[in-house]
């Protein structure tokens, strides 16, 4: 396996390889060169299907925006990311139709080592994250490693999210709590 195949799959993987380099460097650049742009410019878009391929041409990633990779990212129809998101999509990043992102809302699949001998190599695991069709996740949410948050779902802004979340729900706080079902 490439280490970028065992990203995917959860595996540590070393991050200080040419080959997870290179996609780190692509990513980088395109971002640098969305930041200085107007959602509303057609560079903006072209740069922005690079960095996502397959991106519906519904949906709208407000800049700046910051990813580690980009093809990590899978966005439905008409799903809105509000400025300054960070999806850092080591595992892949899966968000459904009509969801929506607001400003400032951390997306983290990169888990690092608990024990600090191990955290000094350069490897990781990344564990997907997945959040369903029409969902609102609110301002500043963290959203954790591994974490499945289902269809038609409320994250409160500011709520870190630590564990999945079913259908229908309302979460809130640190660590998110169901306060609701629909």
């Amino acid at each position: 396996m490439t280490e970028v195949e065992k990203m995917r799959s959860g595996l540590p993987a070393d991050m200080s390889v040419g080959e997870i380099q290179v996609r780190f460097e692509r990513a980088q650049r395109l971002l640098a060169r969305m930041r200085v742009m107007s959602t509303y410019e057609t560079t903006y878009r072209e740069l922005l299907e690079e960095l996502i391929p397959g991106i519906p041409k519904s949906t709208i990633v407000c800049s700046p925006f910051y990813c580690d990779h980009g093809d990590g990212v899978s966005l439905g129809e008409h799903v809105f990311v509000n400025a300054n998101c960070t999806f850092l999509d080591g595992g892949m990043i899966t968000i459904g139709a009509h969801t929506l992102i607001g400003p400032c809302v951390q997306i983290y699949t990169p888990q690092h080592p608990m024990d600090y001998k191990e955290r000094r190599e350069p490897k990781e695991t990344a564990y997907p994250v997945t959040i369903g069709e029409d969902c609102w996740i609110g301002g500043g949410a963290v959203i954790c490693p591994g974490v499945t948050i289902g269809d038609r779902c409320v994250i409160g802004a500011g709520s870190v999210v630590t564990k999945n979340i079913p259908d229908d729900c309302i979460a809130v706080g640190n660590p998110a709590k169901v306060i609701k079902k629909a």
